[in-house]
């Protein structure tokens, strides 16, 4: 099994995923907005056990904006954005793609949440799947 690196801005936090990515997609919902300061963030879906923290565990800080959302990880130093989902202890963790150091040879797979895009942003009609809310 293969696997990618991937860091924050700062570099205080690296990490190791095994490969593969269980699933990767753009999220479009407002709590991904306001967490990447952009119309979407795209993740991959992993388990913890394919999460290695190589450095930094100490920087990492979670924000839970409610008990139905998953967890906004990231880097105490620099704010990067870094992981989300049930991190660390949950059955899956999505990895921020724009945080990995190496290209991890998968693509998105489908959008998610396209119904909370804001109005001044247009969808590119790339031919992924979107999807109103969630996909399983």
């Amino acid at each position: 099994m293969s696997a990618v690196r991937g860091s924050c801005l700062c570099g205080g936090v690296q990490f190791e995923v095994e490969l593969p990515f269980l699933r990767v997609n753009h999220c479009h919902c407002t709590t991904c907005q306001k967490h990447s300061g952009t119309v979407h963030s795209t993740s991959g879906r992993i388990t913890p056990d394919q999460l290695r923290i190589t450095k930094g565990e100490e920087l990492i800080k979670w924000f839970q904006p409610s008990p139905s959302e998953g967890r906004k990880t990231f880097c105490s130093n620099c704010g990067s954005s870094l992981f989300g989902g049930a991190y660390p202890d949950g059955p899956h963790i999505s990895v921020r793609f724009g945080v990995l150091d190496d290209d991890p040879g998968q693509r998105p797979q489908m959008r998610t949440y396209v119904s909370s895009t804001p109005p001044w942003y247009d969808v590119p009609d790339d031919g992924l799947p979107r999807h109103e809310r969630a996909a399983g």
